[in-house]
């Protein structure tokens, strides 16, 4: 080989590693910029209700308690995703709960509740198809 092939091939090398650096730079910035905006565009909003906490703190215990379960047995990755569906689903209903009862009180307001029961909490009707002393 001569000098000159040497230093082609070592030039060409050289090119394509700046090629990949560049590519991953054009990545990297793609990927912050994007992490960025999907952070701000979770502060627009109202702030969360009851239910919605409930549903986030849930889903995210779950998902860490799944993916630790998960590894003992060599599948974080599956204990995670089946941990945070659980976790969420355990977290709305806690969330819808204490939701109901922020906006309703101890008054019911509903169906049996309230101001002498049945459908609406307001007379005799409703909880016998009657009156109250059925």
């Amino acid at each position: 080989m001569d000098a000159g092939k040497i230093a082609r091939i070592g030039s060409g090398k050289q090119a394509s590693t700046q090629r990949k650096g560049r590519k991953l730079w054009q990545y990297c910035a793609g990927t912050l910029a994007l992490m960025g905006t999907l952070s701000l565009a979770g502060c627009y909003g109202p702030p969360l209700s009851t239910r919605e906490k409930g549903t986030l703190i849930g889903g995210a215990v779950g998902a860490g308690g799944g993916a630790l379960i998960g590894s003992s047995v060599g599948s974080p990755g599956a204990g995670a995703v089946i941990g945070g569906l659980v976790g969420a689903g355990s977290g709305y209903l806690i969330g819808n709960q204490m939701q109901n009862r922020e906006w309703y009180g101890d008054y019911g307001g509903g169906y049996g509740g309230g101001y002498g029961g049945g459908y609406g909490g307001y007379g005799g009707y409703g909880r016998h198809g009657g009156r109250d002393d059925d």
